[in-house]
């Protein structure tokens, strides 16, 4: 899935209406808006509204890719040349010089509505014998020749909560289904779209549970979600995001969303930006490596092809060792470099260790990290150990508040966290990564055993 918009190199426009026999054509995506210029406005205009409305003709097509408009509709092209619908493109004609140019100079620059983040919906007509909300192209002849800017013409037609984002990066068309299938046990970016989709369109859609917290691990809640879209939308209700399911989330999400409007919503960076470093490699160091040799350590205790890698944080040879030998011994791809594919299988392997040990099996010990970061709003049996555990050091360090251990992640628990964290230099962030689960559940152990006897044994008291 795209994070940010792209500027892609080629775009495929079918030439006719979506649903005719009509042939498509794959151009460069230049080549493409400089024929739609070409086709819709005359080169003789002040520059000024030429340049507003090829900005508008990049937008209105770029919103099209973006949005996967048509691909989400089991389409194989990417925009129409249908007026009406969408531009005006001609195969074949010719390109007059000074558009040209100026298509060479900003085919990388589009409009976007106040700080979202995608291409907005830039609809416009001629303005004589089609009129429309958006921008009327014979109508920014006039606003040229009275001395406005390309700029102020499209905030004139757009509103002034409109900005214009330059030189955006050139890349492949990339659909926003990455064409893996999600299921439960699956984590990454993709995962915490479909939370976020799935959310949003619960807005509209109460039958649909929220999902919470938007984390990118595929957990129950998150199945529960997408389960209630598959039976509100007619679909295989499976539980798993396939091709058919993710569209129809997409195409949803756009509806509700009006990212294919005027009126549009818009995307908050926070809506598109991923929460998942999807990609570690020999040398990296942090919290999601720790989390990487946390998971690997507990699967090699169950399978003897893996060597357990030390937990530091840090993605040395001996990380790089094990993770060869697990993506060997599940047939991946033998890179020692953790892609997506790599995160989803470790975390399925490390969940189903943890779902198939025999209850009580953690009685007489402290439980191992359970795959998932918590945070408030998380909730199970993790958080009720976590508040256990944070209740007895509590005892030694009393700037940590009690807590009720009733296993639901609020602000109680997030004080408490933060709490421990200041108290053990571990930083103010209020969530429980793998490295912070193995700080409490490590002092905790160290104060149990502290205090524990052995028949006879002195307990360390002093005697009045």
């Amino acid at each position: 899935m795209p994070v940010l918009p792209v500027i892609p190199s080629y775009i495929t426009v079918h030439l006719g209406p979506p649903d005719s026999d009509a042939p498509n054509v794959t151009v460069p995506f230049v080549d493409y808006i400089k024929n739609v210029a070409s086709s819709e406005i005359f080169p003789t205009w002040p520059e000024s509204a030429i340049r507003a409305n090829i900005y508008a003709q990049i937008s209105f097509a770029l919103n099209r890719i973006f949005t996967d408009y048509y691909r989400s509709r089991g389409y194989n092209f990417d925009i129409t040349n249908s007026i009406g619908i969408d531009q005006s493109f001609v195969n074949g004609r010719d390109i007059f010089e000074n558009i040209s140019d100026i298509v060479d100079e900003i085919f990388n620059d589009y409009v976007v509505l106040g700080s979202s983040v995608e291409p907005y919906f830039t609809a416009y007509c001629d303005g004589r014998e089609i009129t429309c909300e958006g921008l009327q192209q014979w109508d920014t002849v006039a606003l040229a020749e009275q001395g406005l800017t390309p700029y102020e013409i499209l905030q004139r037609f757009y509103g002034n909560d409109i900005n214009i984002v330059t030189n955006a990066p050139i890349g492949d068309r990339i659909s926003t289904w990455d064409g893996i299938t999600l299921g439960y046990g699956s984590v990454g970016n993709s995962v915490q779209q479909i939370q976020i989709r799935l959310n949003r369109i619960s807005k509209n859609f109460s039958a649909i549970p929220k999902i919470y917290p938007v984390n990118g691990i595929y957990d129950s809640s998150t199945e529960d979600a997408v389960r209630a879209f598959q039976r509100a939308f007619d679909l295989n209700e499976d539980g798993l995001v396939g091709k058919e399911t993710w569209y129809a989330i997409q195409r949803t999400y756009n509806a509700v969303k009006r990212l294919n409007d005027l009126a549009s919503e818009g995307l908050s960076r926070e809506e598109v930006t991923g929460i998942f470093n999807t990609f570690l490699t020999e040398g990296d160091t942090g919290s999601e490596v720790y989390e990487l040799q946390s998971l690997l350590s507990l699967v090699a205790e169950y399978n003897n092809e893996i060597s357990a890698p030390s937990i530091d944080g840090i993605f040395g040879a001996g990380t790089k060792n094990s993770l060869e030998e697990f993506q060997r011994a599940y047939g991946l791809n033998v890179d020692g470099e953790v892609g997506i594919d790599d995160w989803d299988r470790l975390y399925r392997e490390y969940v189903g260790i943890l779902e198939s040990l025999p209850e009580g099996f953690f009685d007489s010990t402290t439980l191992p990290y359970g795959g998932t970061v918590l945070r408030l709003g998380s909730s199970g049996d993790n958080v009720r150990a976590l508040q256990e555990y944070l209740n007895y050091i509590s005892n030694t360090y009393t700037s940590i508040p009690k807590l009720e251990v009733d296993g639901v992640f609020g602000v109680g628990t997030q004080a408490a966290v933060v709490a421990y964290k200041n108290i053990f230099g571990l930083g103010s962030s209020p969530i429980v990564s793998a490295s912070v689960w193995d700080s409490i559940t490590s002092t905790y152990r160290d104060l149990y055993d502290g205090s524990s006897t052995s028949s006879g044994q002195f307990p360390g008291r002093n005697l009045g």
